[in-house]
């Protein structure tokens, strides 16, 4: 039969695929829509299933808040900068946070199941690999979001409505990397690597044991300072910690999550 270009366009507006794709689709179909999505669907399964372990160094950071109450953030993986920035691959990262906010869904295993049927066809309309690499889902009275171009996110919980404090607080989190709140938050097993590695260097350098034993306690608390956060010297106001710009303004943090594209997790 024929193929008209009229057939093609509309397959090609429910699919997204490419025009010679939905035309090939359409003549093994013989003219039948839904069994020409059927077999772009096939194809792009088979696409994905090849292009799996391509490395996906691209992507964005993405973040959805509802009311400052429901939050969620996204790390959705490309090959090439093309695809980073082209519409299609940024609709999909808010159809992606969206679908979790509606579904109410925490697990990124079932939202990867779930979404996994729109990533194939956006693998085969890209014919690259996409992956959604990381999700978080923060609940709360009061979240902001922060996203850095793209690349880094930041999603903070407070008990404070001062927006543009706050917002202070998730770009020093964007810039200084803190790996938790407080230092009551470090895990024991950390603390001891460290305390372990740092008295290592000690005696490699000839201190004695009870020398060695105070550097460590020093390495240790400027260990802590690093990565906590309300030990943190402000990025925005270098003479004052996190922690005492927070007490001035008389705000709590109670929760935050950093993402930066292709970070190690």
């Amino acid at each position: 039969m024929c193929i008209t270009s009229d057939l093609v366009k509309e397959l090609r507006l429910k699919s997204g695929i490419g025009i010679m794709e939905c035309k090939k689709a359409l003549i093994s179909a013989h003219g039948d829509i839904q069994k020409a999505i059927l077999i772009l669907k096939k194809n792009g399964q088979i696409k994905a299933e090849n292009k799996i372990k391509n490395i996906t160094l691209r992507g964005i950071i993405a973040t959805y808040v509802i009311k400052k109450k429901y939050a969620y953030m996204l790390e959705l993986n490309c090959e090439t900068d093309f695809v980073e920035k082209h519409v299609d691959f940024l609709n999909f990262s808010t159809e992606v946070l969206n679908f979790a906010y509606k579904n109410n869904i925490k697990d990124i295993i079932l939202l990867k199941k779930l979404m996994e049927e729109k990533r194939i066809m956006l693998v085969s309309q890209f014919n690259e690999n996409i992956l959604i690499r990381r999700f978080y889902c923060l609940l709360g009275d009061f979240i902001l979001s922060y996203i850095h171009r793209n690349k880094i996110g930041v999603l903070l919980k407070s008990n404070s409505k001062k927006t543009e404090v706050i917002k202070k607080v998730a770009m020093h989190i964007a810039a200084n990397s803190p790996d938790y709140l407080s230092r009551h938050d470090i895990p024991n097993v950390i603390l001891e690597k460290e305390r372990k590695i740092q008295l290592e260097v000690a005696l490699r350098l000839g201190k004695p044991l009870s020398i060695a034993k105070k550097i460590v306690n020093g390495q240790i608390e400027k260990f802590i300072k690093n990565v906590c956060l309300l030990e943190q010297n402000c990025v925005f106001e270098v003479n004052k910690t996190i922690q005492s710009f927070l007490s001035e303004n008389n705000i709590q943090i109670e929760q935050f999550m950093r993402f930066e594209l292709g970070e190690i997790n």
